[in-house]
């Protein structure tokens, strides 16, 4: 959802993991969660595995936690690894965090980064290998289990999950073809990863020929954005993704001190929608 300004939603990250185990960033969720609604950020957003390469909160745990001190702020999974869980399991978190924050949930879906292996998931008990495969089960079922309704599991079960919740935006992650397919069969959004402009633009207008195919509306456009060095910078970077389309932006900290970044991002997003 863009904000009231016409910027798409502007949104980073709680403190609860980093891509670099020499530099662990675990801070105080609750506060930062609050700090983030305060300056006026539109969403806050979690990453998630088990036993990736560096420390990670659980990432339902966190944003439980954040929901409980805010009112207004979105929350979200970036990305759950659905396929990591039972499939009626990660549908009822999904569920609960609707119910605790008030309908305030964005449900991001991912297979995974290569790049962390494959311990997290034979810890779990499931196949790395066929992590394709059970997500794109898990994106069949999720909204049906999410919103209560009788539904067919994979080993035969019939079950509804109670209380049903309302279904959050599905986002789902990938750069290859396969995750094109994905989000224009299941996906309400897609979440870009590290692309130019122009990669933006010829994957927003073929997933939208993609859906249509389908006879689904054309998935929105949620933007990973590094942060550039100076306010500046970063507010020009949010107007150039809102002529373009992009119905969201997660921008990434820039350093390991959470409040600082939050006010950098808050002031880059004032000064953008001027």
């Amino acid at each position: 959802m863009a904000s009231s300004s016409g910027l798409p939603e502007i949104g980073t990250f709680l403190p609860t993991s980093s891509p670099d185990p020499a530099r662990p960033v675990l801070g105080d969720i609750p506060a930062a969660a609050r700090f983030a609604e305060t300056a006026g950020l539109d969403s806050i957003w979690v990453a998630d595995h088990l036993l990736p390469t560096a420390p990670i909160l659980d990432s339902t745990v966190a944003l439980a936690a954040a929901a409980a001190v805010t009112e207004r702020i979105g929350i979200g999974y970036r990305v759950l690894l659905a396929a990591l869980r039972p499939v009626a399991w990660a549908a009822k978190q999904a569920a609960g965090l609707q119910h605790v924050s008030g309908d305030r949930l964005r449900l991001g879906v991912g297979t995974g980064n290569p790049a962390h292996g494959d311990i997290g998931w034979r810890a779990a008990g499931v196949s790395f290998a066929d992590r394709g495969d059970r997500t794109d089960e898990a994106l069949r079922l999720l909204p049906d289990l999410i919103a209560g309704r009788t539904t067919t599991l994979p080993d035969g079960t019939v079950a509804a999950l109670s209380p049903g919740a309302t279904v959050p935006p599905i986002l789902i992650a990938g750069n290859g073809t396969r995750a094109l397919r994905r989000t224009a069969t299941y996906g309400d959004g897609w979440i870009s990863l590290g692309n130019s402009d122009a990669e933006l633009t010829a994957a927003r207008d073929r997933l939208a020929e993609l859906a249509a195919e389908r006879g689904r509306p054309a998935p929105g456009l949620t933007v990973m954005q590094v942060a550039p060095d100076t306010v500046t910078a970063l507010a020009d970077r949010l107007a150039a993704l809102a002529e373009l389309g992009a119905e969201r932006v997660l921008v990434l900290p820039p350093d390991g001190n959470w409040r600082a970044a939050y006010e950098f991002i808050a002031e880059a997003k004032a000064a953008a929608g001027r």
